[in-house]
């Protein structure tokens, strides 16, 4: 192929962008196509999330109505987190807060976490005949407080339309942490519209609250946009094969769909978060160490899990994105 083009950004690649403009001024995103039909920004300022992924023309994620924000703009306090949320594809929640507000263990803790606000440090882009491998570090540490480092590698295929997402996180400091980490992924138009179908195979599913246990039964049934929707959220144990879990979406009408892949013995927990409000229109689908109850419930149930001096924590997340519903049902 590369005989026919003068430059390989002619039909693939990365390139590194700054943003202009309102909240977003500044910030920089690394650009990547793999040459197939995939499009990605990765929003360096903001943990190295990817904010936008297009496949084949249509846009697969949700953008929040504040759209891009940078970092500097972040509130802390309570839900501030909103004001700056952008959502896109997915945002990383963490390190050591997920969830609800709260105060645990004398610390006051904002709506899920702070890693999505830290400029992530890019360490190198490696190219080959079968793809991008995108290295950063993102640096979550204080004087006096916690210090974890996350070391997150991007592969972006060129052989098939799919990306994963490698993070590594240490305990870098000289006492036992909190160790917390979603990956809050989210469905927008128009992948995610009423006529979408939703795939979490499970052996349970328990609503958040008494609201979302009215309509479990339809907790996977996407529905119209809504003046005044209330969100709802369920925990899913997904099934598994071998420690293997895949959920999907699919919307025949503009037959495209993707299939997330990870391992269920590092990310236990499912949330599914749905939202058909008018605009505020998202279907979350998020693998996690933790549901989003908050750090002090999870400390009281015994479910908080942590990270010994020096001790590392090793996620994944694949995402593949199809156009053949016969292998969309043929997963599922």
């Amino acid at each position: 192929m590369m005989d026919y083009v003068g430059n390989s950004l002619q039909t693939r690649g990365a390139e590194h962008y700054t943003l202009h403009g309102s909240k977003g001024e500044g910030m920089n995103f690394l650009y990547v196509r793999n040459g197939l039909g995939l499009e990605i920004w990765f929003s360096l300022d903001r943990a190295g999330d990817p904010s936008r992924v297009i496949y084949c023309g249509d846009n697969m994620g949700y953008f929040a109505p504040c759209g891009y924000v940078a970092p500097q703009y972040y509130d802390g306090n309570g839900t501030g987190f909103l004001k700056s949320f952008t959502a896109g594809f997915f945002t990383t929640c963490g390190l050591t807060a997920v969830g609800s507000p709260c105060t645990d263990a004398g610390e006051e803790l904002p709506l899920h976490g702070t890693v999505s606000n830290i400029p992530a440090r890019l360490l190198g882009v490696e190219e080959s005949e079968s793809g991008l491998i995108i290295s950063l570090k993102i640096s979550d540490e204080s004087l006096f407080g916690r210090k974890l480092v996350m070391n997150r590698t991007y592969t972006v295929s060129y052989l098939e339309n799919s990306f994963e997402v490698k993070d590594t996180v240490t305990n870098s400091g000289d006492d036992v942490s909190p160790y917390m980490i979603l990956y809050h992924c989210n469905m927008g138009y128009p992948l995610l519209s009423e006529n979408s179908i939703v795939k979490i195979p499970n052996r349970g599913i328990t609503p958040r609250n008494g609201h979302a246990a009215k309509y479990t039964e339809s907790a996977l049934i996407p529905e119209k946009p809504q003046m005044g929707y209330e969100e709802r959220c369920y925990y899913y144990d997904v099934s598994e094969n071998g420690g293997e879990a895949k959920v999907g979406i699919y919307n025949p009408d503009i037959e495209k769909g993707l299939v997330m892949q990870y391992d269920k013995i590092v990310l236990p927990c499912f949330t599914e978060w749905k939202l058909m409000g008018k605009r505020d229109y998202v279907l979350g689908l998020e693998p996690g160490n933790c549901t989003p109850d908050g750090r002090d419930v999870l400390r009281k149930n015994g479910s908080l899990k942590f990270l010994k001096v020096n001790e590392s924590a090793r996620t994944a997340v694949k995402f593949s994105f199809i156009k053949d519903s016969t292998i969309f049902k043929e997963i599922f």
